[in-house]
Parts: structure tokens; C-alpha cells; sequence
């Protein structure tokens, strides 16, 4: 069975590069500040307040601000470039779509997208925004309602290329290096998911090319998690 789901994995992953060459259009290495080109392929603005996660348990609608100039993937630089503040709510904003972040001198804007895939492809996001998509720092955040608390779950998560996540305001994992988008790829500790709702957000970090992230919460059997909402609220309309 364990063959199986990472075969299963695997397929998907091969699925999502072959998307993200086969629908985003050519560049350079870095895509312009211009302006926008469209809608993006894999991505569409949420119709209703809430959304339930897919069938895999992979969260599909986020809060995501426009990308921050960044360079490197190594821990250190990672590390550095997460902890500075390039605007003083970034640990603990929870925006509304067309917020906007001023970050050096320049107003980014926060965008609320759902994704079509199991993961958020942030190549088509900034592409289509007519913004850079090498050497960036994409923040995200999005809200998971929970009916009731949720006991040893763990929060497991892939990306292109390097990121680090918190739960409720406390960091718990982060992946390193130039690396592609594996389902799982990291797995944090177990923790709990109070009633209501409980703020997950994630900074990732890109070098050059695609870039994307997935995420879900596993239950203490491995399997996903899937009684819960995303409630963005307000956030949304």
C-alpha cells in the first residue's frame, strides 16, 4: 500500500511539472514588472467564503501577496530572508484580497486564489500578474476551520523550492535547498488543531523557473485530514 501512495506521488508530481511547462508561456528566467497578462491557468479568484479540501486533503484556496525580491536557498539565506520584516504584520496579518503590504517603498497586493490543482502553482500567479517569478519570496496564508479540536495531526507539505510554515503562530517545519515540489516532502511534528479557526501561513522561497507548494494535514494514522473548512470570511468578498 505504501508502493502504492508513492507512486501515486510521484505521478502527481510528474503531472504538475508537465502542467506548469505546458501552460505557463516562455520567459527569460524572471518574468517583468508589467502589466498583467491574464488570468492565471491553474488559479481562479473563490466564488464563496469557504471551501472544503480535496479528496486528498490538499488545501486549495489561499491568501498570497505579491512576490518580494530574495536570493538564495541555502538555510541561512532562507532563514535570513523569512525573518526580516519587509512589513511589520507579516507573522500576523490575516488580509483581505486587494490588501495591500508596503515593502520597501512599493505597495504589493494581496491576491485570494484557489487552485484547480492539489498544489499552488506561484510561477502562473506571478507570471500572470506581470511579475517576477526568479529569485522571489512569496508569502501566503489562508485559515482552516476546524467543527472540533484535532488532536496529533501533523502538517505535511511540499514546494519549489525552499519554505518554512507556521501553525497558529508557531513555526513548524522547513525545507531547504533547491528542490522540486514533492507531496509530503516535509512532515512537522505532531500538534493540534483548536475548534475554529486555526491560521496557517508559509513563505517560500524561489531561485529560478517553477515554482509551486502543496500542503495537508495528516491524522495520527497517516491518512489525510479532510473534516475541516478553508474559511477566508470577509476576506474573499
Amino acid at each position: 500500500m505504501r508502493t502504492l501512495s508513492l507512486f501515486v506521488a510521484l505521478l502527481l508530481t510528474t503531472i504538475a511539472a508537465a502542467t506548469n511547462i505546458a501552460e505557463a508561456p516562455a520567459q527569460s528566467g524572471r518574468g517583468s514588472a508589467n502589466a498583467t497578462r491574464g488570468q492565471a491557468p491553474t488559479l481562479t479568484r473563490p466564488a464563496t467564503p469557504a471551501i472544503a479540501p480535496d479528496e486528498e486533503g490538499f488545501i486549495r484556496r489561499w491568501l498570497i501577496l505579491e512576490p518580494i525580491g530574495a536570493n538564495g536557498l541555502t538555510d541561512g539565506a532562507v532563514r535570513a530572508a523569512v525573518k526580516k520584516e519587509y512589513f511589520p504584520t507579516q507573522f500576523t496579518v490575516i488580509p483581505h484580497d486587494g490588501d495591500k503590504a508596503n515593502v520597501e517603498g512599493s505597495d504589493l497586493t494581496w491576491h485570494a486564489v484557489d487552485t484547480k490543482l492539489y498544489n499552488v502553482n506561484l510561477y502562473h500567479f506571478a507570471y500572470a500578474l506581470g511579475k517576477p517569478t526568479s529569485n522571489v519570496l512569496f508569502w501566503a496564508v489562508t485559515v482552516v476551520d476546524c467543527p472540533s479540536e484535532l488532536k496529533n495531526v501533523r502538517l505535511a507539505i511540499g514546494s519549489n523550492a525552499a519554505s518554512v510554515w507556521w501553525v497558529n503562530g508557531k513555526e513548524v517545519i522547513g525545507i531547504y535547498g533547491d528542490r522540486q515540489t514533492v507531496i509530503d516532502d516535509g512532515v512537522s511534528k505532531r500538534l493540534t488543531l483548536k475548534k475554529g479557526a486555526n491560521v496557517l501561513r508559509c513563505a517560500v522561497v524561489n531561485g529560478g523557473g517553477a515554482t509551486d507548494f502543496c500542503a495537508r494535514f495528516l491524522n495520527k494514522d497517516d491518512a489525510p485530514v479532510k473534516n475541516f473548512t478553508v474559511n477566508l470570511g470577509e476576506a474573499v468578498k
